[in-house]
């Protein structure tokens, strides 16, 4: 039976999964406030407390160890905006609206829309103060999918994801303004946009001061082009790497009349500069941590710092030099554990348990359970997402999942699926005669070396039946029944 557009979008708005379960651990009097900070590309080895040898991250290693960290915490999607799609709204990547990189010309990614409850207007129907610095990549200015109608009060930084592939870009927006960086003109680079949004970070959270606030820091940082300031962070890892090959861009990647807007610009030493990328990112989360001391905020501030997808490798960056996927499998854009397997630490005094760590299976679509449980608020109802508060607060009654679910739809179509420390992987969705479908047991095998499909059909079958329930049809982009 064929089923009209209208169909697969009421069903997409009324589907119903398992609801989350709430707990009354906290009360509105509780309630602190909410910094969440989101790296971009960053690989799960790329920091110091999980193992990075050649890049200094003491700020982020400090949240770790005084706070929780969460070992198996999983991405929405290997990519940009799905990921933040299912952060959002609770929904995994077959139910979220925002599956892919959906590029809109001249600038702009496909618009979210504003009639789905997202983990923002939580906050904001809390009375929170509500704010977005950084990347969106979610709607552009205009749209539905525009950050003002998606739950944030105010926005500084990239509104389109392909612009940010760019450090010294011409401008900015704030809210529905575009400001120009000084000197910046896609030719000459003056202005390090990164620290300008840092700047407009640490001005949120002081006008903020007496008021509860939600902080959503989306990070650009080390994504796409390789690009850092020639300051004492580079210095430091030019003299510690010692000398380098250069990556040369392709035509159109450096800047100047031929540039092309998302390329990547050619660098000299491009393992320091990746080095000094990441440590800067470290240090824009050592100037919050100050920022929070300074204002008297640190003891009712949650601090969240995690990464959108795997380590990248554009731009020159060599992720194999790192080991930026550390005991993982595979990078951004794959769903193999080193696409999807992010860093977590949550850092929340009187609440968290510092220096703690949990095994609880958890993915980002768990996230607007979870604030919504910590606020007293509501969740909306048929959502994927399974509070884990109680795992937060070190509490033995943590619902868990039957499953986890993704998928991608680039390179060809790509789903994965995980249940009880089994995972399927299949490749090539789209053309079944090219189709591969793999199976691990990530309990012994986390790295995923030992494809143990053939041995295990009737598990094969069962994970396979899961994919075929656990999605619906996109209402506007079906690209993988194509």
């Amino acid at each position: 039976m064929k089923h009209s557009p209208l169909f697969f979008l009421m069903a997409f708005f009324f589907w119903n999964c398992s609801s989350p379960n709430q707990t009354q651990s906290t009360s509105p009097t509780d309630r602190p406030n909410v910094i969440f900070i989101l790296a971009d590309d960053l690989g799960y080895g790329d920091l110091g407390f999980l193992g990075q040898k050649y890049i200094e991250t003491p700020n982020i290693d400090r949240l770790a160890a005084e706070g929780m960290v969460f070992l198996n915490h999983y991405s929405g999607s290997p990519v940009c905006a799905p990921s933040r799609s299912t952060l959002l709204t609770g929904l995994h990547t077959g139910h979220t609206p925002v599956r892919g990189n959906y590029e809109v010309q001249p600038e702009g990614q496909y618009p979210m829309p504003d009639t789905l409850q997202t983990l923002s207007k939580i906050f904001q129907q809390a009375g929170y103060a509500t704010g977005a610095f950084g990347k969106w990549g979610l709607g552009f200015i205009g749209t539905s999918g525009d950050p003002s109608n998606q739950g944030f009060d105010q926005f500084y930084g990239y509104n389109c994801q392909r612009y940010a592939h760019r450090y010294y870009p011409a401008y900015l927006w704030e809210n529905q303004t575009q400001v120009n960086l000084p000197g910046n003109d896609w030719t000459n680079k003056v202005t390090y946009a990164p620290d300008l949004i840092q700047e407009k970070t640490l001005d949120f959270i002081e006008k903020n001061a007496k008021n509860p606030f939600f902080l959503f820091i989306t990070i650009v940082m080390p994504h796409a082009e390789l690009a850092a300031p020639k300051d004492e962070i580079f210095q430091k890892y030019r003299a510690k790497l010692g000398d380098e090959t250069p990556h040369k861009a392709p035509k159109g990647g450096d800047y100047g009349p031929e540039m092309l807007i998302p390329g990547y610009q050619s660098t000299d030493y491009p393992r320091a500069t990746f080095a000094a990328m990441v440590e800067r990112i470290d240090r824009y989360v050592g100037e919050v941590v100050a920022k929070l001391e300074e204002l008297g905020l640190s003891e009712n501030t949650m601090i969240v710092f995690t990464s959108d997808n795997g380590a990248h490798f554009e731009g020159g960056a060599d992720y194999d030099f790192f080991d930026s996927n550390g005991p993982f499998r595979g990078l951004k854009r794959d769903l193999y554990e080193g696409g999807i397997h992010v860093p977590m630490v949550v850092k929340w005094p009187g609440k968290v348990k510092a220096g703690s760590q949990s095994d609880h299976v958890s993915a980002f679509w768990d996230w607007l359970p979870t604030f919504a449980d910590i606020l007293g608020e509501k969740s909306p109802e048929g959502i994927d997402g399974i509070s884990f508060l109680p795992a937060l607060l070190g509490e033995s009654n943590q619902a868990k999942h039957d499953h986890l679910y993704w998928e991608f739809h680039e390179l060809g179509g790509r789903q994965a699926v995980l249940k009880d420390g089994w995972k399927l992987v299949k490749y090539q969705i789209k053309d079944s005669t090219k189709t591969s479908t793999e199976l691990y047991h990530l309990t012994d095998d986390p790295g995923e070396t030992k494809d143990l499909a053939e041995q295990n059909a009737v598990k094969v079958k069962e994970l396979e039946g899961l994919i075929l329930n656990g999605r619906i049809p996109n209402p506007v982009f079906r690209f993988l029944e194509k």
